[in-house]
């Protein structure tokens, strides 16, 4: 065989067994962040930081999200986003079953941890876990939503309140389940501490009149992870450059654009403790 047909059937094998090289420098990435607000919200927001990852790795990256978190799943087990932003339950079933990697976590309000939380009024006359046995609890996101329906609901389960001995609903979004507290249309929300400091809660709810009635153990913040067939040297530089974003004035305006304090560096054994609280909740095991 001449020397030029035996490189042109290396490079078509290279091709067909090596998945790291179908990212040519000039493909455009797609950035995938979940509907913790709602979708045009979403799109408006990151778009900033996605041009900013873009300007930094000179390659262009684009958003995307979903109406809801069922959508949105069904993108990412499909492998669409290059690049994914999501809640602790996607990631650790992503990473088990995809081989995304993990590669930041979000700073919100200058911290690093969140908590899951049940939250009432404080008028409601609701003092305890067994005041809430009949009452309408809604959770935000649906029942892949890590901090607004797994661990709130383990949260009651854990003080005596078990599924079946509550209405439960669900919002679309984490935010509307307090607001849903707040203009009295539920008795109860599962929903993130952060949740009333988010400005879609805050500036539309007297967020004085909700209390925590349950809060779990503060955890890893949202996880953001990069897909397994992405060049090393291109994992690396997305990550350095949402990790390194808020020591300039573009990425602070950027990060500020999606309500972000900061992306710190995150690794896989950071998500532990979620796939544990998984286990016992749901009996799944990533």
């Amino acid at each position: 065989m001449r020397c030029r047909e035996l490189l042109a059937v290396l490079f078509v094998c290279t091709l067909l067994f090596d998945p790291l090289s179908v990212y040519a420098e000039d493909d455009e990435l797609i950035l995938g962040v979940f509907p913790r607000r709602s979708a045009m919200h979403t799109v408006s927001a990151f778009t900033p930081l996605a041009n900013y990852l873009a300007s930094k790795i000179e390659q262009p990256v684009s958003i995307e999200t979903a109406a809801d978190f069922d959508s949105f799943w069904d993108e990412v087990s499909r492998q669409r986003y290059d690049i994914v932003h999501y809640n602790q339950y996607h990631y650790i079933r992503s990473h088990k079953a995809l081989g995304y990697q993990v590669i930041a976590m979000n700073e919100e309000f200058g911290r690093s941890q969140i908590s899951a939380t049940v939250m009432v009024r404080r008028d409601s006359g609701i003092k305890t876990v067994a005041d809430l046995r009949g009452k309408k609890i809604v959770f935000g996101g649906g029942p892949h939503a890590m901090l607004s329906y797994i661990m709130p609901s383990l949260l009651l389960s854990q003080a005596g309140l078990r599924q079946g001995e509550y209405q439960a609903e669900f919002a679309r979004h984490p935010g509307n389940a307090a607001l849903a507290v707040c203009v009295k249309q539920a008795d109860a929300a599962g929903t993130s501490d952060i949740a009333l400091d988010m400005p879609v809660v805050s500036n539309r709810c007297d967020t004085s009149t909700l209390s925590q009635l349950l809060k779990g153990k503060p955890l890893a913040q949202l996880p953001w992870a990069v897909k397994g067939s992405l060049r090393a040297e291109l994992h690396e530089r997305i990550q350095q450059v949402l990790i390194s974003a808020k020591q300039y004035a573009d990425g602070r305006a950027a990060l500020a654009s999606a309500e972000l304090t900061g992306l710190l560096p995150a690794v896989d054994h950071d998500y532990d403790e979620y796939r544990a609280i998984v286990r016992e909740a749901l009996d799944e095991r990533y």
